[in-house]
């Protein structure tokens, strides 16, 4: 059902947009975690393929992260004109973002193909681990256009209110992976080839349900031919650019942590270190993956009230997405505390790999509280159209990441470096909320509310 954001009722409208974004993210998270899992129990390669996967990881983030520029950058304008109630020129915003959608998805495609090889040895990969990384980058590469059209798109969807619709289109795609998974694996003994071809076929499912209702009569703003317009794709940029930042970092900051891992663990440990890392972060993406979908699924609460100039709807906003995102970090942490073991099983039986996981997964979730605040208010920002002061608080979190990387393996041990994700957490969450209580007033008042 289509939701009223400037009518109904706060906590009604955070819930019944958030929850379905929320499963929405979860399930597309298991596209690369199901993957993982099935390639993780693979006989005899299982662990070398594993952290082959885990190398093409950040590949996979980057080429994602792109979607999420043109997608969240798109919907937030768009919502902000369609409360604005200027609907001629959201049309014009989503066949913009479509264009630019497509256009970037053929230029990556043509360059991560190009540069694949010396991608998988910057980003921590050894000659035993290229044959299966490089397998499974060249043709996950091949499906960017649907995979990028699959994730950006969506957004559209969501920001016009149809968030069941949204959530539909993630859970098609994720359930034809896991049946392609099990299919190719499994059936066809196709190994590390058959989760990348399942991966493509799912997200071309995923992209088709996107485009075909977007294209159809039911949404108000529909997707037709128009005109693309170079200021409003000038103005998708700059709202895209901080959430788009924050992917295309995460991709560095694992591209960091595998090759630190690779060099401190040396020969004997450092493949070892880099699939228990892989486990750990697709532990960590249950969390973070939901949680970016409560908050940037009710990011378009905020734009259209914020464009409608009801500051009292936004600061009512604000506090149920905060606390719906603590609520959830809290649960989550309990989970992995106590049940990590069992989530490690799912990757794999390894007796040295699996201990060093459990630890790891346990070190990653220490900050995941003050972690849901610095999400939720950060991408609150940005749904203000306040880039400046997102972008800032994001690049923080991201510095404080990247010298922790650095810095705890030449102090201690290559282990150490998990401890990285806490300390990012902890402090960022700290700094983005007294930026937050500073700023904000005098925002407001700036744009007459």
């Amino acid at each position: 059902m289509k939701k009223d954001l400037g009518k109904d009722k706060i906590i009604k409208l955070v819930f019944s947009m958030a929850v379905p974004a929320m499963i929405a993210q979860l399930v597309n998270v298991l596209y690369s975690i199901v993957d993982r899992m099935f390639v993780g129990q693979i006989p005899v390669i299982g662990s070398q393929a594993l952290a082959a996967v885990g190398i093409c990881g950040p590949n996979v983030t980057l080429l994602s992260s792109f979607g999420t520029l043109i997608g969240i950058g798109g919907a937030i304008n768009m919502s902000i004109k369609m409360g604005q109630e200027e609907n001629d020129d959201a049309r014009e915003i989503l066949f913009t973002s479509f264009i630019m959608l497509v256009c970037i998805s053929l230029v990556l495609t043509v360059l991560f193909l190009f540069l694949r090889k010396p991608m998988i040895y910057w980003f921590g990969g050894s000659d035993v681990l290229y044959p299966y990384a490089n397998s499974y980058l060249t043709i996950y590469t091949a499906g960017t256009f649907f995979a990028l059209m699959a994730i950006g798109m969506n957004y559209f969807i969501t920001c016009q209110g149809y968030s069941g619709i949204a959530m539909c289109s993630v859970v098609v795609g994720a359930v034809t992976n896991i049946i392609l998974d099990a299919l190719f694996i499994r059936g066809f003994h196709m190994q590390i080839e058959g989760a990348a071809i399942a991966t493509v076929i799912a997200q071309i499912v995923s992209a088709l349900f996107v485009l075909l209702f977007l294209h159809s009569k039911k949404p108000m703003i529909r997707l037709k031919k128009n005109h693309f317009h170079k200021e409003y794709a000038k103005k998708i940029v700059k709202l895209g650019f901080s959430p788009f930042l924050i992917l295309a970092t995460d991709s560095i900051i694992i591209i960091l942590m595998n090759t630190i891992l690779q060099r401190f663990g040396g020969p004997e440990q450092g493949d070892i270190l880099i699939s228990a890392g892989t486990i750990a972060q697709s532990c960590f993406l249950l969390i973070t993956g939901p949680l970016l979908g409560i908050t940037s699924g009710t990011q378009t609460i905020i734009s259209y009230n914020f464009g409608a100039k009801n500051r009292q709807r936004i600061e009512k906003a604000f506090r149920t997405i905060v606390t719906i995102s603590l609520c959830f970090c809290a649960v989550m942490f309990m989970i992995f505390m106590l049940f990590s073991d069992t989530f490690v099983a799912m990757f794999t039986s390894d007796p040295v790999t699996s201990p060093i996981a459990i630890r790891a997964i346990r070190i990653f979730i220490i900050g995941v509280l003050p972690m849901a605040i610095q999400y939720a208010l950060v991408d609150g920002i940005t749904a203000l159209s306040n880039v400046k002061i997102s972008l800032a608080l994001s690049m923080t979190r991201k510095s404080i990441y990247t010298v922790s990387l650095l810095i705890l393996p030449l102090l201690f041990v290559a282990e150490t470096t998990f401890y990285a994700q806490p300390v990012a957490d902890i402090l960022a969450a700290t700094i983005t909320t007294i930026v937050f209580l500073k700023t904000y007033p005098d925002f407001m008042k700036e744009n007459g509310m």
